[in-house]
């Protein structure tokens, strides 16, 4: 009798066991360091805020309020909380036998997109105010970068490989407008201002730039193709995080300080409130009424 040159199907098919990517013990320990870091980072800043007028407080609040808002998520991320879990199902085709199907449960830290939301855009006010960018620049850049927050968070959710980089593409398109904004026309002001400080803009804000860059890298090997696990992008985030945030304001603080050329002043409301000096008026007063 000839052999059968079809090979047996088989009864019991691979990659129906659920993968299951969640943080381990380094992930949280990293998680609570960054806590630690971004808590002290804070009290210094308010510490340095106190030391001036409060018409000069302007940048070191926005740059307090930036650690505590990252230092509150960190504390929520490592207690367990603000995480989800994405479920992927991912689907390989085979010619002799029935197709396959693999879960993927994959940890995704909703809580760091809710600090996101709120400090990078206080952070990019910190850079724009130091370059004098218009209030519709600073509107702009602001919608832009929460574009491109919102967008990521999106990816990181939806299972649909086509819809996920559709989201990514969308937040990679904001934050070309973001880079526009700083590192454009942002340094043409900031130069056109003042020398020193057009130089330091063009220090610290390619700094800036070149940290957030990375940021989508990560999110692309990691929630985007899930190539490292959670606690290799736990450690990838804090890393870029402690640098975007306790390092950049220690850095925008004291070197704004001791450039007298740039102080930045607010009177009025700012510093009085709504007292006599510091009446909110709209227009101009018309004279012999």
């Amino acid at each position: 009798m000839k052999a059968s040159s079809v090979a047996p199907i088989p009864t019991v098919f691979p990659g129906n066991t659920p993968i299951y990517q969640l943080a381990g013990d380094a992930g949280k320990r990293v998680l609570w360091v960054v806590f630690v870091i971004m808590l002290i980072s804070s009290l210094a800043f308010y510490a340095m805020a106190f030391r001036v007028p409060v018409q000069k407080r302007l940048f070191h609040i926005l740059t307090s309020f930036i650690t505590t808002f990252a230092a509150i998520s960190y504390f929520a991320m490592a207690c367990g909380d603000g995480v989800g879990v994405n479920e992927i199902t991912l689907k390989e085709q085979h010619n002799h036998v029935p197709d396959t199907t693999q879960t993927v449960y994959r940890e995704v830290y909703w809580a760091r997109y809710v600090d996101w939301s709120l400090t990078t855009p206080l952070l990019l006010m910190d850079l724009c105010f130091l370059a004098g960018l218009s209030g519709a620049d600073i509107l702009v850049a602001v919608v832009a970068d929460l574009i491109m927050i919102l967008t990521g968070l999106f990816a990181a959710f939806v299972e649909a490989e086509g819809a996920k980089w559709g989201y990514y593409t969308f937040a990679c398109i904001a934050y070309l407008v973001v880079v526009y904004q700083l590192a454009i026309h942002g340094r043409a002001v900031a130069m056109n201002n003042n020398a020193k400080t057009g130089t330091f803009f063009a220090a610290i804000g390619g700094f800036t730039l070149i940290l957030w860059t990375v940021y989508p890298i990560i999110w692309g090997v990691a929630d985007g193709s899930r190539l490292i696990g959670v606690d290799g992008e736990i450690i990838a985030y804090a890393v870029l995080d402690v640098l975007a945030k306790p390092v950049f304001g220690f850095w925008l603080l004291f070197t704004h300080d001791s450039l007298a050329s740039s102080s930045f002043s607010l009177e009025g409301f700012w510093a009085n409130g709504l007292g006599k000096e510091g009446t909110l008026r709209v227009g101009e007063d018309d004279e012999g009424a």
